[in-house]
């Protein structure tokens, strides 16, 4: 397989996708994910990364976490300030 050059957002859209599914494996599935823990898992992924990856870059995401068997089923954000939160399953 032939290495596939990717931009810092497709490589940051694959960090929250590991990131997600990190998270969803500790803590098993179905699992409900915050943008707080996020950026404790990694500090790149900030409020303001996660939501422009979500929305550009979502396919991505899903992708990364399809590969470990996860599916997300629900992205919710409630605004600025409010939070974002993720909630993540087993794939079917």
């Amino acid at each position: 397989m032939a290495f596939a050059r990717r931009s810092a957002s497709e490589t940051k859209a694959r960090d929250l996708g590991l990131a997600l599914a990190r998270l969803a494996e500790g803590d098993g599935t179905p699992s409900a994910i915050g943008v707080d823990r996020l950026k404790a898992v990694n500090p790149r992924l900030t409020p303001q990364a996660v939501g422009l990856m979500i929305r550009k870059e979502r396919a991505i995401v899903e992708e990364t976490l399809s590969e470990r068997g996860l599916v997300l089923a629900d992205y919710s954000d409630q605004g600025p300030g409010r939070g974002m939160e993720f909630a993540i399953d087993a794939a079917s």
